[in-house]
C-alpha cells in the first residue's frame, strides 16, 4: 500500500489567489495540503510565479495564470486559461478526489472542467456566499458547483443556512458540517504570556484584512471617544494606509505590527489583552479568533454568523457600531476582577474542540466514502 492510499486518496485542489495573499482560507488551505507531511496529500495550487524572494511552501505548485476577474466574458477567459494551466500539470491518473476550495471564483470550475470524472467535494467559506450575494455571474458559479459536488462541507450551521438562502435547490443531503481548525502545536504549546505589570490601559489587537465586511471602520469610529484603550492593528500594509486617513480624523492612535506571519501573530496574541473581530456581515467561523483563544487572549467579537456558533459564551459578544454599549463591555473587561482571567481559560477550552487533525481526518474520511 502506497503512503496515499494509506492516508486517503490524493487530492487536487486549487485556490485562485497569489500565493501570499492574506486571509484565514488560505492559512486553512496551506495548513492542511502543503508542507513536508501535508495532513491531507495533495496536488495543492495557488497563482504566481516562481521567485527567488518569496518563500513557497513545500508542495504548493504554481500557476502563472493573469486576468482574474469576476464577472462578464473576461471571467470566461480566465477560467478556460486556469483550465489549460491545471491539464499541463496535473496526471488525471494519480488523483483520487478533488478539493473544490470554494463555491465561487475561477479555479472551481476550472479544476471540474479540468478532471470531469473524479468524485468532488466542496468547501464553503464566507468570501464565497459575501461575493455571491454582490456579483451575479459568481452566484451562477455557486449554483453551478452546488449541483457538481458530490458533498458540501460548512464549518458551521450558520454558513449551511446562508448557503441555502442563496441556492435553495440544493440537496440538503450533500451538507456535510466538518468544523475549521487550528493547528494542533497550538493548542499544546502556545507561546508563553509575559507577565503584565500596568494595568491602566486594555492592549486591543486587530488582526486580519481591512476589507469593508471587516468592519474596521466601525471600530474605529466607536473606539474614539472611549478612554483606557491601546490598539494595535496587524493588517496588509496597503490596507493599512487606506485606514490611515479615518484613524486620523477620529483622532485614533493605533500601533501598526505590520502583516504578521503566522508565529509573530501568536506571539503577539500573548502579548494583548483582548482581539476585537467587528465583522459585520458574516464568517466562516473565524479561524483567527480560535487561534486568538489557543494563545490566552479573549476575544470581544460582533454576534455575526459563524462567529456567534464557533465562539458563543467563551467569547464577549459586544456592538461595535454602537460606541456606548462598546465602551460598557470594554469597560467591564477592564474593571471586572477575575473576567479576563476566566475568559482566558473559557476561551482555551473552547480552541481544544478544533484541533487541525480532526479536520484533516474529517476531510479524508469524507474522501475515502466518495471513492
Amino acid at each position: 500500500m502506497s503512503l496515499h492510499e494509506a492516508a486517503g486518496p490524493l487530492a487536487a485542489t486549487f485556490l485562485d489567489l497569489p500565493a501570499g495573499s492574506p486571509g484565514g482560507s488560505v492559512e486553512l488551505f496551506l495548513d492542511l495540503y502543503t508542507g513536508d507531511r501535508p495532513l491531507i496529500p495533495a496536488r495543492a495550487f495557488m497563482l504566481g510565479r516562481s521567485s527567488p524572494t518569496h518563500h513557497i511552501p513545500a508542495g504548493l505548485d504554481l500557476l502563472p495564470v493573469a486576468g482574474k476577474c469576476l464577472e462578464g466574458p473576461a471571467f470566461g477567459r480566465y477560467v478556460t486559461a486556469l483550465r489549460k494551466a491545471l491539464a499541463g500539470a496535473i496526471d488525471p491518473a494519480q488523483i483520487g478526489v478533488l478539493h473544490l476550495q470554494h463555491l465561487t471564483f475561477g479555479a472551481t470550475p476550472a479544476l471540474i472542467r479540468t478532471l470531469p470524472l473524479h468524485p468532488r467535494i466542496a468547501l464553503v467559506h464566507g468570501t464565497d456566499l459575501i461575493f455571491a450575494e454582490a456579483h451575479r455571474d459568481q452566484l451562477q458559479v455557486l449554483r453551478e458547483t452546488a449541483r457538481a459536488a458530490d458533498a458540501i462541507v460548512v464549518p458551521t450551521g450558520a454558513m449551511a443556512d446562508h448557503l441555502l438562502k442563496l441556492a435553495p435547490q440544493i440537496d440538503r443531503r450533500k451538507i456535510t458540517h466538518i468544523p475549521w481548525g487550528i493547528p494542533d502545536h497550538l493548542l499544546t504549546d502556545p507561546p508563553a504570556r509575559p507577565t503584565r505589570t500596568s494595568t491602566s490601559h486594555l492592549r486591543l489587537l486587530y488582526a486580519g484584512r481591512l476589507t469593508a465586511e471587516k468592519g474596521a471602520e466601525s471600530l474605529i469610529k466607536n473606539l474614539a471617544p472611549i478612554p483606557g484603550i491601546a490598539l494595535s492593528i496587524a493588517a496588509p500594509r496597503a490596507q493599512f494606509h487606506a485606514l490611515a486617513p479615518l484613524l486620523q480624523r477620529a483622532g485614533v492612535r493605533a500601533r501598526y505590527l505590520g502583516w504578521l506571519r503566522r508565529p509573530q501573530l501568536w506571539k503577539a496574541f500573548a502579548e494583548h489583552d483582548v482581539l476585537v473581530m467587528p465583522s459585520t456581515t458574516l464568517e466562516a467561523m473565524g479561524l483567527v479568533a480560535l487561534e486568538a483563544q489557543a494563545c490566552g487572549l479573549p476575544v470581544l467579537y460582533q454576534p455575526v454568523p459563524g462567529l456567534s456558533e464557533a465562539l458563543a459564551a467563551t467569547g464577549t459578544a459586544t456592538d461595535f457600531t454602537h460606541s456606548a454599549a462598546l465602551a460598557r463591555d470594554l469597560d467591564r473587561l477592564r474593571t471586572s476582577p477575575g473576567l479576563l482571567s476566566a475568559l482566558r481559560q473559557a476561551g482555551h477550552a473552547n480552541a481544544a474542540r478544533y484541533p487541525l487533525s480532526a479536520t484533516a481526518q474529517s476531510l479524508t474520511d469524507l474522501g475515502r466514502q466518495l471513492t
